[in-house]
Order: C-alpha cells, then structure tokens, then sequence
C-alpha cells in the first residue's frame, strides 16, 4: 500500500501501521470513544463528531480517555470531525479542545476548513475536508487541506450526488494529495478497487453502524440489518442538507421526506431531536446482515482485500 497522506514521513507511518487503507466515518450520535478506540486497534482509522460530545467539557474528557487508551502504541491516528458551518455555536470552543490534545487527524465538514487548517498545523496535525462538488474540493484545496474526503451519490447521512468515477477523476486534475472515497463501499473487495483510480482510503460508515461499540439503539441497528439499498431515502428535510436517510424511519416520524428543506442550523435543538429518530443509512446497507464487533468487521474487510484480485 501506498499512502499519499501529507508529507513523506506521515505517508510511510501510514504504510506501516494500518491494516488496510479505510477510515471509519463520524457518525452523528453513533460514534463513541469506544468505536474509535478499537478502530485504531485494528488498524484502521478511528473518527467521531465532536458534538457527539454534548458539551465541550464531555468532549476534553472524552480526548483524554483515547488519548490513554492510543498513548504510546504503534497504531493509527485517530480523527475527530468539527462541523466547520457558521451556526455552529461550539466552533471555537470544541477546536481549542481539540487543539489542546493535539488531535492528529481534523476532518472539516459544511463550512470553510481554513479556520481550522492553521491551528492544526501548527502542532503538526493534518486538516481533511469532506466535499461534495468539484467547487467545494477546489475552495478546501485552496484553504491548505492535507486531504480531501469526496462525498459521491449513495453515502450515507449528509451526502454528495456526483458518479465516483467523474468525481475523482477531475478532483485529480487539479489535487496530488491524499483521497477518501465515501458512497456505497461495504467490503474489502471495493476498498482494494479504489487504488488504481487513484483513491487512497475507504471511507466507511454504514458498514460500522451496526457495530457493538457503537452508541446506536438496538431498534437502529436492527433496522439496518432489514433494510437494502431500496429502502434508503435521499431529503433535504430533516437538517436542510441532501442526506441518505432510512425510509422506516422517517415514515415512523410521520414524513416521506418530500416536505420542504428545513434551513441547516446545526445549533438548533430539533435537528439533534431528529436525527436521534430518523437514521441515516448509505447504499451499502444491505450488505450489513448482523450485529458484531468492530474488530470482526475489520477482519472480513482485510480477508476480502487480501483475496481480491489486484
């Protein structure tokens, strides 16, 4: 494997720890401490929301407990997600926090990413910015980015809308860093395909949903064990954002998520209500069948690489 990740020296300590090039997606109000922990303990790249974390103060100790668990060991970096949109009222706040632990890895997401880039560099971590258009990769190449995280039709929760392939392709035109490819992948087979298209990770986060060191609700879980890609709604409805949602859930909430876009304002209180009601989901769900551990998933992820035909 041949990671492009920043400069030389990060690239080769890449190479060395991680098991196979996949990077757990942040997931909103199911990521944990626990999940990103034992991510990078598999060798795999660990990440979560900093607003999981319901305050400031939770998210400190919560950086401390990885930070304890992580210290000292050979492994992967661990990422934490700062929603980088103007309505976020915790901005500020939640990236001293994580400046003060020196996170290694930031992924930027709704927003310009240069608020973040130079505080984080400034003891030596990396900025990854999520995007979804071609105008979005160019603005966060522009702000400084190590990497970008390409946001393609059929991922899950806030999403993209471009084919994969016509997506890299002119990322690639004008972007020689690190790449992140999120929409549909479920297996190591696919992870293994991304290489030659000039994709460096995986960036997987319906596979993790039913994971047993996640913080999602067993009727979460069981839903995505029933459902298949044709159940996955994409609607701007519940954050004002396209997102891939689960369409149980939203006709339990009493939608079919055609009613007009709420504006996004991640600061809102009822958007937090409604995401812990209605689930998000990418098109790769029907490939999850059971609920396991972390550590199991990332071993049929490196069997099904090590077997695939290069």
């Amino acid at each position: 494997m041949s990671a492009r990740f920043g400069d030389g020296a990060l690239a080769r300590m890449l190479d060395r720890r991680m098991a196979i090039p996949v990077i757990v997606a942040p997931m909103f109000l199911v990521s944990s401490v626990e999940l990103v922990v034992e991510a990078c303990r598999a060798r795999i790249i660990g990440s979560m929301p900093t607003l999981n974390a319901r305050t400031p103060a939770i998210l400190d100790e919560w950086l401390r407990r990885i930070g304890d668990s992580l210290g000292g060991q050979d492994l992967p970096p661990y990422a934490m997600n700062i929603i980088a949109h103007t309505s976020n009222a915790r901005f500020d706040e939640d990236l001293d926090v994580v400046v003060n632990h020196r996170v290694p890895l930031v992924i930027s997401s709704v927003g310009n990413p240069s608020r973040i880039v130079d505080r984080v560099r400034s003891y030596g971590g990396h900025v990854l910015a999520d995007v979804a258009s071609i105008r979005h990769a160019r603005r966060a190449a522009e702000a400084g980015v190590d990497g970008l995280i390409l946001l393609c039709a059929g991922a899950g929760g806030h999403t993209g809308w471009l084919n994969p392939f016509s997506f890299v392709e002119e990322v690639r035109s004008f972007f020689d860093g690190p790449v992140a490819l999120a929409g549909g992948l479920s297996n190591g087979r696919q992870v293994k395909t991304l290489r030659p298209l000039g994709v460096d990770f995986a960036y997987m986060g319906t596979r993790f949903l039913t994971a047993e060191e996640n913080q999602a609700n067993e009727a979460y879980r069981q839903m995505v064990i029933e459902c298949g890609a044709d159940d996955i709604l994409l609607t701007s409805e519940v954050s004002g954002m396209p997102a891939n949602m689960l369409r149980p859930s939203l006709e339990r909430f009493g939608t079919d998520g055609k009613r007009p876009p709420n504006k996004f304002e991640i600061s809102a209180s009822n958007e937090q209500r409604a995401w812990r009601d209605v689930w998000g989901a990418g098109h790769g769900v029907g490939s999850v069948k059971k609920v396991e551990r972390l550590s199991e998933i990332v071993a049929r992820l490196e069997a099904e690489f090590a077997n695939a035909s290069s």
